[in-house]
């Protein structure tokens, strides 16, 4: 029975990582496609009147309330894929995937306590904030988690794609598709709106591969 006990935690580890992976990616998607609805960019953005519209201050609150939940859900999964990746870690690549996740989750609660700014001084009757309020609240909102958060997420996915490929716990496959989201996010996400949704996709996928091969090592296991 002894036995049997450490080599189910071994086990278990992998799946944990996997589905707490799948519940942030989940999260995540819902959380920016929500704040992306309730506080837009660009042109649909000038000026605050479009605040007083009940059905976007819904959806930013509905956004802020996941927040929290995908940021620990973060935390379990960037813990459970360093157990999966075990003894073999490089610790320089873990220094780098610990570090770029953990200032990822600070700034992804940094932009959603901004928005939330941007909501607490919308009056309860319905009016609007100042011009100047709503502009430095969004504007804060969106640096903080496309032009920070997003580079950190892209440290992530690379440094995960690099421990994946020199110790061979990833497919190569799985490898390619972190490399491109980690330029996606470098490059591409704080000038094109939505673009930030592949770190989540990526999230999931990195999630199923590993639900996947745990249930393999689990068959392996009790066979």
């Amino acid at each position: 029975m002894q036995r049997n006990g450490p080599g189910r935690r071994a086990l278990e580890t992998p799946r944990a990582a996997g589905l707490a992976g799948v519940v942030f990616a989940l999260l995540l998607t819902a959380a920016i496609v929500l704040m992306r609805l309730g506080i837009p960019e660009g042109a649909g953005a000038v000026g605050a009147g479009g605040f007083t519209d009940s059905t976007r201050r819904q959806a930013v609150r509905a956004a802020l309330a996941l927040v929290p939940f995908a940021g620990i859900f973060f935390l379990w999964f960037l813990g459970a894929v360093r157990a999966h990746v075990g003894e073999v870690e490089d610790r320089f690549l873990a220094t780098v995937l610990l570090g770029s996740g953990l200032v990822f989750t600070a700034t992804l609660f940094g932009a959603a306590a901004a928005a939330g700014a941007v909501l607490a001084v919308a009056h309860p009757a319905g009016s609007a904030p100042s011009l100047t309020t709503w502009d430095f609240g969004r504007h804060l909102a969106y640096t903080l988690m496309m032009d920070y958060g997003m580079r950190m997420a892209a440290v992530f996915a690379s440094s995960m794609s690099v421990i994946g490929t020199r110790m061979g716990v990833l497919p190569r496959w799985l490898t390619a598709v972190g490399g491109v989201t980690a330029l996606v996010l470098l490059f591409v996400s704080s000038g094109v709106p939505w673009s930030e949704l592949v770190f989540p996709a990526w999230s999931l996928l990195l999630s199923a591969h590993i639900l996947l091969v745990g249930g393999r090592r689990r068959r392996v296991t009790l066979t």
